[in-house]
C-alpha cells in the first residue's frame, strides 16, 4: 500500500512541476506538444489495428497454447546455445515489426521459460532483421551498409543475448529455479503440427496485413503488396476454422484474457513512451522540442562522438518499420558520416524510449539498462569501425 502510495505522490508531483516549469507560451513548446500528440496519433492509425493488435494476441496464445516445455527445450537457459540463439537471432527475417511490435512476443517467450540470453536475442533481433528493410537499405542508402546492417544485427543480437546471460547469470539460474522451468513430459491437448499451423498462420496475418510494397524494385515484393489482403483474408478464414475444429471454448476465452492482461501491462507505457519521443524529438521530418539541425550537425564525420551521439539518439528515438531509411537518406544528404549512419541503423530500430519503458516492466530496472547500455556501446564501436573501413 505504501509502494502505491508513494508511486501516486510522485506522479502528482510530476504532474505539478510539469505544469508550473513548462514555458507553454513559447511556440516551440506548443509545437512540441503537437508533435506528440500527432506522432502518437500517427502511431495508433498506423500500428495498433494492424500490428500491436495481432502481435498481442499473437504473445496471448504463446502464453495460454505453446508448451512451456517446448519454450524451455529449444530456448530455455539449458537449451543446446547454438539451436537457442540460430532461431532467436534470425527470426526477425519473418516478423516484420517494430522495437515496440516486439515487445509483447517478448513478453511471452520470456514468461514461458525461455532464457535471457535467447529471449534478448530474439527482442532484439524481431525489428533489427527486416529482409525488407535491409533490402531497402541496400538499393537507397548503399549496398556497403545494407550488408553491414545485415551481418551487424545478427551479430549483435546473439553477443548481447550471450552478455547479457553472462552478466546475469546469478540472478537467471534463481529465477529458473523459482519458476520451475524445467522440461515435464506432459500430454499435448494438440499436435505439434496443430500448433505450427496455427501459429503460422496468425504470424502470415502479421505479416501480410504490415507488408509494404513501396521503395524496393522487386516484383516479388510488389506482387504479394497487390495481393497482400487477399492473402489475408485467405489466412484470417482459416484461422476461424482452426479456432472452430481445434480450440474449446474454455480454451479461447483464457486466451483473450492473457492477451487483455498483456496488453494492460504494454499499453499505457507504450503510449506514455510514444508521447515522450514525439515532444522531444517530433516526427520524421517535423520538429520536436530538440531541434533536428542540433542532430545533423552532431553526427557529421566519424568521430567517437559523432557514432555515440547517433547511438543514443537512435535509441531514444521510435522508428516505425522501415521509416529508418528515409530519415537516414535526409541525414546523409545533411553531412552524416557512414559510421554515424551504421550506428543509427543498428541502435534505432531495436531500441526506443516506448519499449524500453516496457522493456523495464517485464524484466526489470537493473537489465533493461545493461541491455540499452550493450546495444549503444557495440553500435558506436562498429560504426567507428564501419567509418574508418570505408572511409
Amino acid at each position: 500500500m505504501i509502494s502505491n502510495d508513494r508511486k501516486i505522490l510522485i506522479l502528482f508531483l510530476a504532474v505539478f512541476l510539469a505544469a508550473f516549469f513548462i514555458p507553454f507560451g513559447q511556440l516551440r513548446v506548443q509545437n512540441s506538444l503537437l508533435e506528440s500528440f500527432l506522432m502518437l496519433q500517427e502511431y495508433a492509425r498506423q500500428h495498433v489495428l494492424l500490428c500491436l493488435v495481432p502481435a498481442l494476441f499473437i504473445a496471448g496464445a504463446i502464453s495460454v497454447f505453446v508448451s512451456r516445455d517446448a519454450v524451455i527445450k529449444y530456448l530455455g537457459a539449458k537449451a543446446r546455445k547454438v539451436v537457442a540463439y540460430a532461431v532467436a537471432s534470425t527470426s526477425g527475417a519473418i516478423m516484420a515489426v517494430c522495437s515496440c511490435t516486439i515487445l509483447p512476443l517478448f513478453a511471452g517467450i520470456y514468461s514461458r521459460g525461455a532464457g535471457l540470453g535467447p529471449a534478448v536475442a530474439f527482442l532484439y533481433s524481431g525489428p533489427a532483421i527486416n529482409v525488407l528493410a535491409i533490402i531497402l537499405t541496400a538499393k537507397i542508402l548503399g549496398w556497403k551498409l545494407g550488408l553491414a546492417r545485415a551481418v551487424g544485427a545478427i551479430l549483435f543480437s546473439v553477443v548481447i543475448g550471450l552478455l547479457m546471460a553472462l552478466i546475469f547469470r546469478k540472478e537467471e539460474q534463481k529465477r529458473q529455479e523459482e519458476n520451475n522451468f524445467v522440461v515435464n513430459a506432459g500430454e499435448e491437448k494438440r499436435t505439434p503440427a496443430q500448433n505450427i499451423i496455427y501459429f503460422a498462420i496468425m504470424v502470415g496475418l502479421l505479416v501480410f496485413m504490415n507488408w509494404s510494397g513501396g521503395g524496393s524494385s522487386v516484383p516479388f515484393w510488389h506482387l504479394v503488396f497487390r495481393l497482400k489482403w487477399y492473402l489475408s483474408a485467405a489466412l484470417g478464414l482459416s484461422l476461424v476454422f482452426v479456432l472452430w475444429k481445434w480450440f474449446r471454448r474454455e480454451e479461447l476465452r483464457e486466451w483473450t484474457m492473457s492477451t487483455w492482461i498483456l496488453a494492460k501491462q504494454i499499453l499505457p507505457l507504450l503510449f506514455a513512451g510514444v508521447l515522450l519521443a514525439g515532444f522531444l524529438l517530433g516526427r520524421p521530418g517535423h520538429e520536436g522540442l530538440i531541434p533536428s539541425r542540433w542532430i545533423s550537425q552532431l553526427v557529421g564525420g566519424n568521430s567517437l562522438w559523432a557514432n555515440l551521439f547517433a547511438s543514443v539518439a537512435g535509441a531514444l528515438m521510435y522508428f516505425a518499420t522501415l521509416t529508418e531509411v528515409p530519415i537516414l537518406q535526409g541525414l546523409l544528404g545533411s553531412g552524416m558520416g557512414q559510421g554515424p549512419a551504421l550506428a543509427l541503423l543498428l541502435a534505432g530500430p531495436a531500441v526506443s524510449l516506448p519499449s524500453l519503458l516496457v522493456i523495464r516492466s517485464i524484466m526489470g530496472t537493473k537489465k533493461t539498462l545493461v541491455y540499452l547500455f550493450l546495444v549503444i556501446i557495440m553500435a558506436t564501436l562498429t560504426g567507428l569501425f564501419f567509418g574508418w573501413l570505408v572511409g
